[in-house]
């Protein structure tokens, strides 16, 4: 990277710093009046917080973070971002923050109809020839990206001007993206061919009826495809298998329901799916660490922030 490069990366990843700082009213995710923008603001260290990921693109300006996916850890810091291609519960966790220096991101939801219409208007057949992939990945930003999501955050401070300049400037991001490092992947996501899109299609339905039992049978012949291909690719983008992947969005909804809207566990138990108290109480414990009451107990009493 040259000098002039180099120095201009700087610049706008302070200025964007900066704005996600002052766009943030205290620590926690911060809605912005763009649609699909986010700022987050943590000012220390936290515990690992399980969250399911929608497809969005992590602008890491300060700090440092690690999410999990199963046995995969994938760390990230400036100047790097975090994207993810499908809807994925991950374990993430702030690792380097503090008061003095803040924990900032800028998340972006990546919006698949923008992505399809850009792919559409390129002539570029090599679209089509990208391998099944991970519905995550961290890459390291290049200007073309960073530049464009500072213009977009900058609307942040000219209110007036977002219902014109945001879905142009949205639009801007997302070619950026799909001319960026990881572009190739980014695109599957959006080609109804793909064996990706299939993945992230059934994801939906799965997310959709969550309390209904996983039939992988059903699901293959829904994305087109034999049981032990369906199930190559639904492991290959999510790194579990349909079962697993259900278990972990079930446990996690739950742990919301019982923290964010105070539900009891036998309440929130019968609400994803379970027909058992005794055996919701059990896998819970086993992926938090402790029964759910107790688990919400620390979480309370801890205020940590919950994407």
């Amino acid at each position: 990277m040259s000098s002039r490069i180099n120095d201009l990366m700087t610049s706008c990843q302070r200025d964007l710093g900066a704005l996600v700082d002052r766009h943030s009213s205290g620590d926690g995710m911060h809605r912005t009046p763009i649609e699909g923008l986010h700022c987050i603001r943590l000012s220390s260290v936290q515990m690992q917080l399980p969250t399911v990921y929608q497809p969005s693109i992590c602008v890491i300006v300060q700090g440092a973070k690690q999410v999990l996916l199963e046995d995969e850890i994938y760390r990230y810091a400036p100047p790097q971002f975090l994207a993810v291609s499908v809807d994925l519960p991950l374990v993430g966790q702030v690792i380097e923050a503090s008061p003095e220096a803040p924990y900032l991101c800028l998340a972006i939801d990546l919006d698949a109809r923008i992505l399809a219409d850009l792919i559409a208007q390129s002539d570029d057949a090599g679209w089509t020839r990208a391998d099944t992939t991970r519905g995550l990945f961290v890459g390291d930003i290049d200007a073309g990206m960073l530049e464009s999501a500072l213009r977009l955050a900058r609307l942040l401070d000219a209110p007036r001007d977002i219902p014109v300049l945001a879905p142009l400037m949205l639009r801007e991001f997302h070619y950026r993206v799909l001319h960026g490092p990881c572009g190739r992947a980014i695109a599957q996501m959006a080609m109804t061919g793909s064996k990706t899109y299939k993945i992230g299609q059934i994801i939906r339905r799965i997310k959709a009826k969550i309390a209904e039992p996983v039939r992988v049978e059903e699901l293959a012949e829904m994305a087109n495809m034999s049981p032990s291909s369906f199930h190559q690719h639904f492991k290959a983008v999510t790194a579990m298998s349909p079962v697993q992947y259900q278990k972990r969005l079930r446990l996690t909804e739950a742990r919301h329901l019982l923290l964010a809207e105070r539900m009891d566990a036998q309440s929130a138990a019968y609400r994803v799916g379970y027909q058992s108290v005794s055996q919701f109480s059990r896998e819970y414990a086993r992926m938090f660490g402790a029964p759910p009451i107790r688990d919400i107990e620390r979480l309370r009493a801890s205020d940590v922030f919950i994407a």
